[in-house]
């Protein structure tokens, strides 16, 4: 059943419904913030709904009409946001696009998806469409947010943001109706209408336009707003890419749906400030943004006092043993909870603090695995950070953690009104109330992707646990098998390296192979601080990546890794036996990551092919020339003998079993 607004009895199945509903319900309270010049500033419903539909009557003097698809370019700003719900309350599809996408990634998308406008951010964004004009024929007209540097451009077809706005405006006082015809216009849209098109961040190939009803991802939000208790009172800081599914579920449908407030960082760059500035009560980040944290965490505690650093060990001690606990309520030794209650003044409070989480009441982490000691670590501290997993074309959610029943290690059951199940090869298929209406112009495609019966095959290996959550185990395609028969899970590898905040990113193979090898990117953060903190001077990350007490440090995090997948009986035949640490950071502008910084496994195995021969042939290094694309967009070709080393692989270790009664 969907939900209705008896007053005015409107059956709320979009998201301009929405917006009508929460300024009637929530008019005075704050609905976006945005930090501009070190100031925050904040929106109210009912003023939120002013601008939206101003710009709305804006757009449609311009042209902007029904089923057009219209991009929205750069990073997270309210005037973006607002372009969504304007370009629905006309029944025109928005389009996001990555706004670090290089120009020819970006001119792709926008023809691929027959734009004829686009609202993007700055200058950059105009100077990357304008480069490709000829690949992108039916682009008319680009509205710009910040009018830096654009000044003296040809007006034809660039217009600011608030001059359309104005626009709209002035439409309004000229002709008393036009508001209110627009309302009538979203209160009669039907919920069948595409609500957004979104790009899936082209893993394996050409990203493909996910087409999502407006009614399917109205139902996929308030299904799991609901299952949060999210409202009115909550607040969320809306920094990852405008783009990703992640960001328009979690913020935009989320926020509409339950009438919570979005706060937008000044840049990407402030994050952190923004996030301790602000407090949100709910909080998502994907693995590698905690793996990042935690980095920085132990980073300034090897920079710490001595009694520093013995308070911090002694109590995230205790936090590890009694932490996850007392978070789900469990039964604690009174003296466990004192010494946490001690930990948490001391080190807990101040830590979390810090970190910006300090009145997180539900947190998330989704995108790829995450290491279950990193997992755990953040819960002992008190946060309710769980896991679900999700895709694009299920508008995000396919399961999801219930509160008291989070586990390290799977994923959780299927997510509210989600039909979820394993094929027979072991593929994670689903139905879900977000499902997608197909890829645009892939008809063939989305057959494809599609089970006879209307399930969604996911292309994702994993089995339900005794309890009914689900393990993902890794892409299936990328599951395979040593020449002793022993299982190669690489994803699972690679998430066991990565808890080291000395490796920022891992690539391990061995599918069709007599051994396990990995590829090694170290974090320049975290290992530059070590360098300096030891008096070692470097240049670049090639020279430091390369250096022998490096390479000492990171061969001690593969042996412990080995060490940990030796105790895993599915797992311990797939050590590591060989690795090297890359010369090079692997980089989305060079297409070895995709724009949510997953490895393109097939990329790059394609395209350090010498490297990955030369950890199987048995060379203790190998020269290699690669191409790579600097911060200005200008290529180059870095070049280096990369060294190859052995590692230490340890016997399988046998699990207990209980003697018989």
């Amino acid at each position: 059943m969907v939900a209705t607004v008896s007053a005015a009895d409107m059956v709320l199945d979009t998201f301009p419904k929405y917006l009508l509903r929460n300024a009637e319900r929530f008019g005075a309270r704050p609905a976006m913030r945005h930090k501009d010049y070190g100031i925050w500033q904040s929106w109210s419903w009912a003023e939120q709904l002013r601008e939206i539909r101003a710009f709305a009557l804006g757009l449609q003097a311009l042209g902007l009409k029904h089923g057009e698809r219209i991009a929205v370019i750069g990073a997270n700003r309210p005037r973006l946001y607002w372009t969504f719900a304007a370009a629905q309350s006309l029944g025109a599809v928005p389009v996001p696009v990555y706004a670090d996408a290089v120009a020819e990634e970006m001119a792709y998308v926008l023809d691929h998806a027959g734009v004829r406008f686009a609202v993007v951010q700055d200058q950059e964004q105009v100077d990357k469409i304008q480069s490709f004009a000829d690949k992108i024929p039916q682009l008319a007209e680009i509205i710009y947010d910040e009018p830096r540097g654009l000044r003296d451009y040809s007006p034809a077809g660039l217009h600011a943001f608030s001059t359309v706005q104005e626009k709209g405006e002035a439409l309004m006082k000229a002709d008393a109706g036009l508001a209110g015809r627009w309302e009538q216009t979203i209160r009669s849209a039907s919920g069948d209408d595409i609500s957004i098109m979104l790009y899936t961040s082209g893993t394996t190939g050409r990203s493909k336009g996910v087409m999502i009803k407006a009614i399917n991802a109205v139902n996929a939000a308030r299904d799991t707003a609901e299952f949060d208790r999210l409202s009115e009172r909550d607040s969320v800081l809306a920094y990852l890419p405008l783009a990703w599914v992640g960001d328009h579920y979690l913020n935009y449908a989320q926020g509409y749906t339950s009438g919570f407030c979005m706060c937008c960082p000044e840049s990407a760059e402030t994050v952190a400030q923004d996030l301790r500035e602000i407090g949100p009560t709910f909080y998502f980040a994907p693995p590698r943004i905690f793996e990042s944290l935690l980095t920085s965490v132990t980073i300034r505690m090897e920079d710490a006092g001595w009694l520093k650093r013995k308070l911090f060990s002694h109590y995230i001690g205790v936090a590890k043993k009694y932490g996850e606990a007392i978070l789900e309520n469990r039964p604690v030794p009174l003296s466990g909870r004192a010494s946490y209650a001690l930990g948490k003044f001391f080190i807990y409070g101040p830590l979390r603090n810090v970190l910006g989480l300090s009145n997180i009441r539900v947190a998330y982490t989704a995108g790829e695995a995450i290491g279950q000691d990193l997992f755990s670590f953040f819960r002992s501290l008190g946060i309710n950070l769980k896991q679900l997993y999700g895709q694009t074309e299920a508008f995000l959610y396919v399961t999801v953690q219930k509160d008291g029943q989070v586990r390290a290690d799977t994923v959780g059951p299927a997510a509210p009104n989600v039909d979820l199940r394993i094929s027979d090869a072991g593929e994670v298929q689903f139905r879900s109330p977000g499902m997608f209406s197909g890829y645009f112009k892939q008809d063939d495609t989305t057959a494809e992707t599609l089970t006879e019966d209307g399930y969604v095959k996911t292309g994702d290996a994993g089995f339900f646990d005794i309890d009914g959550q689900l393990k993902i185990i890794d892409r299936a395609k990328d599951v395979g098998k040593l020449t002793s028969g022993a299982l190669f899970a690489p994803k699972y590898i690679e998430n066991t390296l990565k808890f080291f905040p000395n490796i920022k990113e891992a690539v391990a193979f061995g599918h069709g192979q007599d051994f396990t090898a990995a590829f090694l990117n170290i974090d320049l953060q975290a290992v530059g601080n070590w360098a300096e903190r030891n008096n070692i001077a470097y240049a670049s990350y090639q020279e430091l990546a390369g250096h022998p007490q490096v390479y000492e440090i990171i061969a001690k995090h593969v042996d412990e890794t080995n060490l940990r997948l030796s105790q895993e009986p599915m797992m311990a035949g797939a050590q590591i036996k060989r690795f090297l640490v890359l010369h090079k950071e692997l980089d989305a502008d060079d297409g070895e990551l995709t724009r949510t910084l997953k490895v393109r496994r097939a990329f790059v195995s394609e395209r350090y092919a010498p490297l990955i021969a030369a950890l199987y042939d048995g060379s203790t290094e190998k020269f290699i020339e690669t191409d790579m694309t600097y911060e200005d967009g200008r290529k180059g070709i870095v070049r280096a003998t990369v060294r190859i080393m052995d590692a230490k692989v340890y016997p399988a270790v046998q699990p207990v079993r209980e003697a018989a009664e």
